[in-house]
């Protein structure tokens, strides 16, 4: 079996017609006529949510009892190891924020940061000496924008018992929330509970937020961008904080199969890790959509012979959405269906091997951000017993026709495709 999750494909039905029902989709929907559909909701019919929590979500765990934050995520991906206790992960954002207000601009420097910026600006915050508690931060750049740091101190224990500097997500335990409407600005840390270590850790992160836009703000590579008229990435903004590893079940034991990832980003490879998935890196995004997009079914294609289950999330439509660009969307859904989903129907029997399809999340492009709608699903096969007469692979044809109906939680879907498959 192959899972395919397209990131932020869904929009809300709100605002019709979505970006799925303008694409043309020709291998979707020839999908969608073999299959069994319907739709759920990620977490809840309240909770938009980050792609990490979806993804547990979808392979079957209950995000809010695993309630592991993104930053030991995103640093499994890179290959950091935690000291528990005395360091705390974050995921970050290189952001543009006018220095002085602190007022953010941009919180991922407008896409425009390359990886090889990002990793010199990166290279002048490691080590950095925080000069309270025997404070340090590392800092470890990974794909464009983005970024894991690791705070730590010598002298005291820390906690991931604070909030979030990003103020564009809330936090429900470990659990991130992007929220619809926030304050524009650098928000302090605040402990989330009464501890000393707690506290201790909010002081730390808030020395290393006002170190860091110091030697952001003039460092080289931002001067040469401000001469080319480009936004400068003078901060960092954090989320997610995680000071343990969690007790996980491995997903094989759940369910009796092996399964395999292919892991574009961190946070992917990250939760291949904690579940005991085995993991094929593809490169991060070229700038050619039809040579990345190639590799992924290679890998795709690679994994299926090694294991029962091969998991793919394809980032395309969701940065369209945040960036509320409805074209350039349905454009990345058609390009994903042209060189992914097309040519992965004619290399693979059908008769034996189902495809499903999904998203993690709604990404709308008239919200910018993602939202609690629920999102579409099929289960494609030649070999099941009936369908559903589904035409589309869209929100309107998967929630209305799909016999799987209204799921309310993403928890709940594995379970439900393996029943569906098995009779």
């Amino acid at each position: 079996m192959i899972i395919i999750v397209l990131d932020g494909v869904a929009d809300s039905l709100k605002y019709r017609p979505t970006s799925l029902e303008l694409a043309k989709t020709q291998g979707l929907n020839e999908l969608a006529r073999i299959s069994i559909g319907g739709c759920f909701y990620p977490i809840d019919d309240e909770t938009a949510p980050e792609s990490d929590a979806a993804v547990f979500s979808i392979l079957g765990y209950n995000p809010k009892e695993i309630n592991v934050g993104r930053g030991l995520l995103e640093a499994l991906g890179v290959g950091i190891e935690l000291l528990e206790g005395s360091e705390v992960a974050f995921r970050a954002n290189f952001a543009t924020i006018d220095a002085k207000t602190l007022k953010i601009i941009d919180r991922r420097v407008g896409r425009s940061l390359t990886s090889a910026e990002a990793k010199e600006l990166a290279k002048s915050l490691n080590n950095l000496n925080l000069g309270i508690y025997g404070g340090y931060a590392k800092v470890y750049s990974t794909v464009g924008h983005r970024a894991v740091v690791v705070i730590g101190s010598k002298e005291k224990r820390l906690s991931a018992n604070v909030s979030n500097t990003d103020p564009a997500y809330g936090r429900v335990g470990r659990v991130s929330i992007a929220l619809e409407k926030f304050e524009p600005f650098v928000a302090k840390c605040k402990p989330l509970d009464n501890s000393e270590e707690a506290k201790i850790t909010c002081e730390l992160v808030d020395e290393f937020t006002k170190k860091v836009i110091e030697i952001l703000d003039s460092h080289p590579i931002n001067v040469k961008r401000a001469e080319k008229s480009l936004p400068k990435a003078n901060a960092l903004l954090l989320r997610d904080a995680e000071d343990r590893y969690p007790n996980i079940k491995s997903i094989s034991t759940i369910y009796g199969k092996s399964f395999g990832i292919v892991a574009e980003m961190p946070v992917e490879k990250g939760i291949g890790k904690l579940l005991g998935m085995k993991a094929v890196e593809v490169s991060p995004p070229s700038g050619s959509i039809e040579k990345d997009l190639k590799e992924r079914l290679e890998a795709t294609l690679k994994l299926l012979n090694e294991v029962d289950v091969v998991y793919v999330h394809l980032k395309g439509p969701d940065e369209p959405g945040h960036d509320g660009n409805k074209q350039r969307k349905v454009s990345s859904i058609e390009a994903i269906d042209r060189y992914y989903i097309l040519p992965l129907i004619e290399s693979i029997d059908l008769n034996k091997i189902a495809i499903v399809v999904t998203a993690d999340h709604a990404t709308p492009p008239e919200f910018k951000a993602h939202t609690s709608d629920p999102v579409p699903l099929i289960v494609a096969s030649k070999a099941l017993k009936r369908t559903d007469g589904l035409n589309r692979f869209t929100e309107h044809e998967c929630c209305s026709k799909g016999s799987l109906g209204i799921i309310p939680h993403g928890y709940l879907v594995l379970k439900k495709i393996f029943e569906l498959l098995n009779q």
